[in-house]
């Protein structure tokens, strides 16, 4: 059983604290002046994960470089999901290509200019790469540029290509990162910031890019550390050895001054997902019996120490409109009577709370009249097992918005019939119908109605249950301002932030 933050004895910080000393040295080119209206002072940002792929935006490690904002997109996303200008300015769709039109006055940060020839070039080899960004995975995507525009045509008409340009696996680059086997941002991006030094998996250094486009960055420079030690990283807030610190572990955050520290929503939900195919719970009272035994306020109180939030549906609090959608009206089996029966859970060790949560839920079920068996291993070792619906029921911390920020396609993967993530092994023709609605329809408000319609009805079924939204702890200390504070772990460092 994990011991209590607030039992840590604080000299167990001591040695990790230690070890960081001296780590944000700056190294940069930028000057230390007040010249982009901050205090002149560099911004020192503990990140948690190390780069994997060198950088390359190709791999997960775009979004680094998006929450640093030194490369950019067509597109971005606002708080609903919905796309907005970036170095694209307009878009307008014709059956299955979308026209761009390309921001002018935009340089990369060697100097040359961006152009629609320059679009062309990185998501030709976004879109031919192997393996291919996730965000485009079984999409067939072509792009050609015609004058100042570009035309992305896809294999069957798709409504959320603008939102699918907005991943940062699909940012724009010059032409020097296309140069050597591997992409290469460094020096190459739009954004505030240039990307100047990448040293391995321990740092990186950007600097203010002064000819950047949307105006000048207040502070002159960042200086990254990568700490994965979530002790290291809450121990660099605590002396003052970082500015901003990414996911503040929940058994670090009670020994930290609540000033310091934000708990950010994730677009991520702690859901037990039921065998619908096959075993106890292909029988609709027994998944209904199941739901009613869990109580979600005892996990997250106990689990998660109150950092997280109960679940009213699979869609939390960091998609702000899905609770004033839902009309609560699911409707769903009664409750039969376990009377014992047997059933094997199965869960992962990578996050650290989820066996823990799996004890809790053993407990409920028990209690409720199943017998419950655990089985927990690494997630590379188990993940094939619940995808073959070898478990009566399995635990999963699964993100709800993928990479377009658009939750159809998580609902998809997870509960359509041919989904490729379908743990529940659910089939069902409503909710294979209300799916299809929702892939089908336009962006907006129209969009949103359908994928709270086809939530309600995965609901309806009880093949998962959401228990509780996560959500991910931010350290910022206390002279740093408008530093961003963003569900989808989009943004981070800002045109405007700084250090006073």
């Amino acid at each position: 059983m994990r011991l209590p933050a607030r039992l840590l004895p604080a000299a167990a910080l001591i040695p990790t604290a230690a070890l960081l000393t001296g780590c944000f040295a700056s190294s940069g080119s930028g000057q230390a002046s007040a010249d982009g209206d901050g205090s002149g002072k560099r911004i020192r940002v503990a990140m948690m994960l190390p780069p994997r792929s060198g950088l390359s935006p190709l791999s997960d490690d775009a979004f680094k470089l998006s929450r640093w904002s030194t490369a950019e997109t067509l597109v971005t996303l606002d708080e609903d999901g919905d796309a907005e200008p970036a170095l694209a300015t307009e878009w307008k769709q014709s059956g299955k290509t979308w026209t761009f039109t390309i921001r002018d006055g935009v340089t990369f940060h060697d100097g040359t200019k961006l152009t629609a020839q320059s679009v062309v070039r990185s998501l030709t080899v976004a879109a031919t790469a192997s393996p291919k960004p996730r965000i485009l995975d079984g999409v067939e995507l072509t792009v050609k540029a015609e004058g100042d525009t570009v035309a992305v045509t896809t294999g069957t008409e798709d409504p959320l290509v603008p939102q699918r340009l907005s991943s940062p696996q699909l940012s724009i680059l010059s032409a020097k990162a296309y140069k050597g086997k591997t992409v290469n941002p460094v020096g190459a991006g739009t954004g505030a910031f240039e990307l100047t030094q990448i040293n391995g998996t321990a740092s990186a250094t950007l600097d203010r890019y002064d000819g950047y486009w949307g105006g000048k960055a207040k502070a002159p420079g960042i200086d990254v550390k990568f700490v994965p030690d979530g002790t290291a990283r809450a121990a660099a807030l605590r002396s003052g050895e970082a500015d901003v610190v990414e996911a503040v572990p929940v058994s670090q955050a009670a020994l930290i001054d609540q000033d310091l520290i934000t708990e950010v929503p994730m677009p991520r939900t702690n859901t037990l997902y039921l065998n619908t195919e096959k075993g106890v719970f292909k029988d609709a009272a027994l998944r209904a019996a199941a739901r009613e035994a869990i109580d979600a306020k005892t996990i997250v109180k106990g689990v998660y120490e109150g950092r997280a939030d109960v679940a009213e549906g699979l869609l939390g609090p960091a998609l702000p409109w899905a609770a004033d959608l839902r009309d609560g009206t699911v409707q769903r089996a009664k409750a039969g009577d376990p009377d014992g029966t047997a059933i094997t859970i199965g869960t992962f060790t990578d996050r650290a709370e989820l066996p823990e949560v799996a004890q809790t839920l053993q407990q409920q079920l028990q209690k409720a009249g199943f017998k419950v068996k655990l089985d927990v291993r690494e997630y590379a070792n188990i993940e094939s097992d619940a995808l073959a619906g070898e478990f009566d029921a399995f635990i999963l911390s699964r993100a709800t918005v993928l990479d377009s920020g658009d939750p159809a396609a998580y609902l998809y993967s997870d509960f359509g019939s041919d989904g490729s993530f379908n743990i529940a092994q659910l089939a069902d023709t409503a909710v294979d119908k209300a799916l299809k609605k929702a892939a089908d329809t336009k962006a907006g408000d129209a969009r949103r109605q359908a994928v709270i319609e086809a939530e309600a009805a995965v609901l309806a079924t009880d093949a998962a249950v959401p228990m509780l939204h996560e959500r991910v702890i931010q350290g910022d200390a206390a002279g740093v301002v408008d530093v961003a504070h963003d569900p989808r772990e989009r943004e981070l460092i800002t045109i405007d932030t700084y250090v006073k």
